[in-house]
Order: structure tokens, then C-alpha cells, then sequence
């Protein structure tokens, strides 16, 4: 009947016409008939399942002599209380789900003002992802991700929903055409010369807008193991990928797996499994270095930085992808060839 919380407890009116009838010696089913109302209606009204309106508040000063102004204050009262008892117990949870934000990441990249205590992080977070309780962030349905990532801790997945949501908002500057998954399947040779020029970033935002696709470039928060995620956000793709590890066949890696995503159709599907992460590697790895000319290079057993430019070269693929193969099949080592890895650093104001 009552609710509570830490400084508030909410007392409904039903509470004093329970009082009221064990005073008169009254049963519910009688004082139901008196006031010409169902019992299981006086069940609820007495429990603080429906509110006391002008009517039966009328109906009380008749049947039990109590004035309904009285009753109507009783209501008000019981009303302010439970907005305030929910209100703190709302505040309550969020601190939970506060405690694994990047508050203050999010703060040094000027995504939400800064906060002396928590409530006005919770407020400001709240505002940040358009929500009236962090605690609808676990909602799938919120953001539909597909990701690539390394670990799914529980931190994790609220610094995922962060760069997400931090996506969704930069993406409404993005005028995309219609989503035309044709015109990306015809470009992805394009794409995939992309990966040997200097300055590509403006051409592949705008090449992937006209095929309805909207890339984000975010940072990547210290704790988080993110490379990238796709989603639908009404009539375009959501591309985010972050700079993790800054290194260019991470940048190349990432962005053809989300691709995979989204010409193999997983961002349609309700759910999201193991084979659909394996099905986007598979399509990323063989669209950026097809397997038999891995094999072919592998057969040389030419493993040298000069053989690998000009293998590279053949293909026509940046030779830090090349790399980043070579050292994910074990044919290098992860402190091999490194110098011929770009570090990508991107403008994220």
C-alpha cells in the first residue's frame, strides 16, 4: 500500500478510509454498496491502485461525513509524494548504471558539462542519451548494435551505448541518400583502393552517403574494447568506428567487418549470434585480402618488408593490412613490421 523510498514514503488516501471503516465497523463489500461502487474497485481504491476522483471524493463526505476537500488534498498529497518516491528511487538505480559511464571521458570530449555531484551527472546523462532513466539503456530495442569488440563486460556494454549514442547524434548532421545496399556492393572495390590514399576520410563519408550510410569516426574510451558497430536509425545506417589502437589495418579491419554486417543483412535480424561475427570477419578478410592470393604471397615464404610493399602493391591494398594479416595468421610477429602501419588521428570536434 505505501511506497517508499529513502526520504519519501508515499501514504494513498485508502490508507484513512481503511482506518474509517475499521472504526465504524464496516466490510468492504458494505461500504461498497453504500457508496454505489464495485468492491473490487474499492479494493483498489483503498490500496492506491486508482486515484480518488471529484466524484467519489463527493461520495465520501456523503457516506463517512469527512469533507471532499479533504479527501481531494489527501489525493494531491499522495500524488506529490509517489513522484517523489519514484523520482528518487529512479535516482537511486541510475547511480548504479552512472557508476560505469565514462563520465569524465565524456566530459574532456565536450559530449555533456561537467558535474559536481551525482544527480546532476544522472540529469545530464539522462539528457545525453534521451532518456528518462539510464536504466532504459538495457532496452535492445534502444539501439539495435552490431559490433565488433573484444570482450563483453558489463562496463563494456555502457561504453558502447555511449559511442553509440554519441553516433546518433553527430549522424543527424549527415544528410544521407536512401539506403541502396546495390550501390555499396558496386563500390566496394573503390572502398577497398581507399586504403592506400593519405587524406580519404572526407571521400569515404561522402561515398558511403550516397549509398544512405552515415560513418561516424569517434574516440576510443580507455576501458573499452570497441572497434566498431553498425545500426539502423530510421532511414539510414549508422556506421561508428573508433580509433582503438589507431593503427590503419584496425581502421580497414573494422570498417569491412561492419560491412559484412551489413550486406550479409544481420542488421535486419532481431538477434545477434557468433555466426553473424564470424560471417562479417570472413567477408572483411576476403574482401581485403582474398585468399588465394594470401596463399600464393604465403607459398613465396617471402616474409621481408620489401615483398610485402610489392605484394601489397599487386593487390592493391595498403601494406599495413597485409601486415595486420600476416601477424593474425602467425606468419610475423605482433612486434614485426610494425613501421609499416599508419596511425590514424581524426578530428572528433
Amino acid at each position: 500500500m505505501f511506497l517508499k523510498s529513502e526520504n519519501y514514503i508515499a501514504i494513498p488516501p485508502g490508507a484513512t478510509i481503511k482506518e474509517q471503516l475499521n472504526d465504524r465497523g464496516l466490510t468492504q463489500k458494505e461500504f461498497a454498496l453504500r457508496m454505489e461502487l464495485s468492491e473490487k474497485h474499492i479494493s483498489k481504491l483503498i490500496n492506491g491502485q486508482v486515484s480518488l476522483t471529484s466524484e467519489v471524493a463527493m461520495k465520501l463526505e456523503m457516506v463517512l461525513g469527512i469533507k471532499m476537500r479533504f479527501w481531494l488534498n489527501l489525493e494531491n498529497l499522495y500524488q506529490e509524494a509517489k513522484k517523489k518516491v519514484e523520482y528518487e528511487n529512479n535516482l537511486n538505480q541510475d547511480k548504479e548504471i552512472l557508476s560505469k559511464l565514462p563520465y569524465n571521458e565524456m566530459v574532456t570530449f565536450n559530449w555533456i558539462p561537467k558535474a559536481r555531484n551525482k544527480t546532476d551527472k544522472i540529469i545530464n546523462s539522462r539528457n545525453f542519451f534521451e532518456v528518462v532513466s539510464l536504466n532504459l539503456l538495457t532496452k535492445e530495442a534502444l539501439i539495435p548494435l552490431f559490433c565488433r569488440q573484444l570482450s563483453k563486460t558489463d562496463k563494456n556494454f555502457y561504453l558502447l551505448m555511449t559511442l553509440a549514442q554519441k553516433a546518433k547524434i553527430e549522424s543527424r548532421n549527415i544528410i544521407t541518400s536512401l539506403i541502396n545496399l546495390e550501390l555499396l556492393k558496386d563500390n566496394i572495390s573503390k572502398l577497398r583502393t581507399m586504403t592506400r590514399q593519405d587524406n580519404f576520410i572526407v571521400d569515404l563519408q561522402q561515398l558511403l552517403s550516397k549509398c544512405g550510410i552515415a560513418l561516424i569516426l569517434l574516440p576510443s574510451f580507455k576501458s573499452s574494447y570497441t572497434h566498431g558497430f553498425t545500426f539502423l536509425d530510421n532511414n539510414k545506417i549508422i556506421i561508428g568506428i573508433t580509433n582503438r589502437g589507431k593503427d590503419s589495418d584496425k581502421f580497414w579491419f573494422s570498417l569491412f567487418h561492419e560491412f559484412g554486417h551489413i550486406l550479409n543483412g544481420h542488421i535486419w535480424n532481431k538477434t545477434q549470434n557468433d555466426d553473424n561475427e564470424k560471417e562479417a570477419d570472413l567477408f572483411a578478410e576476403e574482401t581485403l585480402i582474398p585468399k588465394a592470393d594470401l596463399k600464393t604471397f604465403i607459398n613465396n615464404n617471402n616474409f621481408q618488408e620489401q615483398a610485402i610493399i610489392e605484394f601489397a602493391k599487386q593487390i592493391n591494398i595498403d601494406p599495413s593490412i597485409v601486415v595486420g594479416r600476416l601477424q593474425k595468421e602467425r606468419f610475423l610477429k605482433y612486434n614485426q613490421l610494425n613501421n609499416l602501419k599508419k596511425k590514424y588521428e581524426f578530428d572528433f570536434q
